[in-house]
């Protein structure tokens, strides 16, 4: 594998004006789409603007074979203990219809569970909900946030307001916006022990029981891996929706994490979510080769991470509704394969996940774009954007907005000569584009599924596993240690301490 490295490394290196003048197909051989379904549509993925060439791709599928990315690939849907450091498999897919028998049959029952409080719930058989109020945190909170943010701009059946963070000041905003005698409270835990999500579920049962509500955990809906931990703090085992524990918190959404996102856009639209996410598994798990689009985009991450040294990636959705997609790509993409060892326990050999960034167009042009086309940071880029607009305003709004996405990638790729260098560009940088039909319930879970699938596709070829995230622990380790007290800490820590009052 060393060796298909360093072939790789040692590539000719021409402009990206030089890839196009020499292959006229380039946009079709770098282009794909996957479709969704008549109704649902598709997505175009544009990959032509980046410097992966014909010679790239045959030695990155020849590295693929090295690692034996197929068998890693089929041992994933196969349900087989991929996730080595917690022996556990890894079957967010088996929530989508696409895995192990058994894994799927168990997920389609848990569905069935969640379908019918969801259902009971829109009836009134719980009285009135107008709100829900959803604690988690990370994967438990990022993926209903981005869902129902971006599907509920019409409107939806329950106001979702979703709270991750411990400082009290996100709870006091959701709490201000809500009426306790119409409200539920969604806790998502994986284990049921999360601090802040704790904590704050806590605060919660106060709020609802100082406005006059004689049964706080009567409004209580558990989400978590461990029914028997939520039971045993106070939910009523009939308002408990289990998820396995094979699937991963920031692989969580299309479980019962995704409940929030149900109650909120209904859940025939829901059940569109998880199809559209599922034809993107089964493109990835039946297509070989650069043809496998996530994996082409992993080839693409490889080449400026490992190969050209680019330390960040940039994601700019030309869409307001999915402002939050960059945040949620941050956690997917650095909790995954932000390692420094490999699968078996050797160290890395090369740099692996680049940091995640992003904003959303045209706002973040008059913001950061200035450092991506002039400054001396090179950052390949992802451009998302829909051909149907989300608004019912003048139609020059949306035209404005995809020109601006286009000329962004357009300017990116062409620089400009000037004799003033203050206003010279140098041009040949790399981008991406992905263009959705439409966005909807079906397009975005396609989305979200293709970046699980490039980080895993990532991850296997850097040969590391992207299921475990032992990184987190240790501040909270020593934030529980200063709660214990008695602890010895650096002298900068103490000093903090004592200035906060808190030694």
């Amino acid at each position: 594998m060393a060796a298909l490295w360093t072939q790789l490394a040692d590539l000719p290196r021409p402009t990206l004006a030089e890839l196009f003048a020499r292959d006229e197909a380039r946009v079709d051989t770098l282009t794909g789409r996957i479709e969704l379904g008549e109704e649902a549509g598709g997505i175009r993925f544009d990959w032509s603007k980046t410097h992966l060439d014909a010679a790239h791709l045959d030695l990155f599928e020849k590295l693929a074979a090295a690692v034996d990315f197929n068998g890693q690939r089929k041992a994933l849907f196969d349900g087989e203990k991929i996730n080595v450091t917690e022996g556990r498999a890894a079957e967010h897919t088996a929530q989508r219809g696409v895995g192990r028998d058994s894994s799927v049959e168990e997920a389609m029952a848990l569905h069935a569970r969640m379908k019918s409080l969801v259902e009971a719930i829109h009836e009134g058989a719980l009285g009135e909900v107008k709100y829900l109020i959803h604690i988690g945190i990370g994967g438990s909170a990022l993926g209903p946030k981005l869902a129902i943010d971006a599907l509920t701009r019409d409107g939806a059946k329950v106001d979702v307001h979703v709270v991750a963070n411990i400082d009290g000041c996100a709870m006091e905003q959701a709490i201000s916006r809500c009426d306790p005698a119409t409200t539920l409270i969604a806790v998502a835990s994986k284990t049921f022990t999360t601090t802040e999500t704790m904590t704050n579920a806590t605060s919660a049962l106060n709020w609802l029981r100082e406005n006059g509500v004689e049964d706080p955990y009567g409004r209580v809906v558990a989400l978590t891996a461990y029914p028997e931990k939520a039971v045993e703090w106070g939910v009523d085992e009939t308002r408990v929706l289990p998820f396995s524990e094979s699937v991963g918190g920031r692989y969580s959404l299309w479980s019962s994490i995704g409940f929030p996102v149900a109650l909120a856009i209904g859940w025939d639209e829901f059940v569109e979510f998880l199809e559209g996410a599922a034809a993107v598994d089964l493109h990835f798990r039946d297509t070989d080769g650069a043809a496998n689009l996530p994996l082409r985009a992993a080839f693409a991450d490889q080449l400026y991470t490992r190969l050209r040294g680019c330390q960040a990636r940039a994601c700019f959705a030309y869409d307001e509704r999915m402002a939050l997609l960059p945040f949620y790509l941050q956690q997917l993409e650095m909790e995954s394969n932000g390692k420094s060892v490999k699968a078996d326990g050797s160290p890395v050999d090369g740099p692996t996940a680049p940091i995640t960034w992003g904003g959303v167009g045209t706002d973040a042009q008059h913001a950061v774009f200035q450092l991506l086309h002039q400054g001396t940071v090179i950052t390949p880029i992802d451009f998302i954007a829909s051909i149907a607009a989300g608004d019912d305003l003048d139609p020059a709004h949306h035209r404005i907005l995809l020109m601006n996405c286009f000329a962004q990638g357009a300017a990116l790729m062409a620089g400009k000569d000037a004799t003033d260098k203050a206003r010279a560009y140098a041009g040949d940088r790399p981008s991406a584009t992905m263009l959705v039909d439409d966005l909807n319930p079906a397009t975005l879970g396609a989305l979200i599924a293709f970046h699980e699938h490039r980080t895993f596709a990532n991850a296997a070829l850097m040969q590391i596993n992207p299921f475990d995230q032992f990184g987190v622990e240790l501040g909270k380790e020593i934030a529980k240690s200063i709660e214990k007290g008695g602890a010895r800490f650096d002298a900068s820590t103490t000093a903090l301490l004592e200035a906060a009052g808190l030694a």
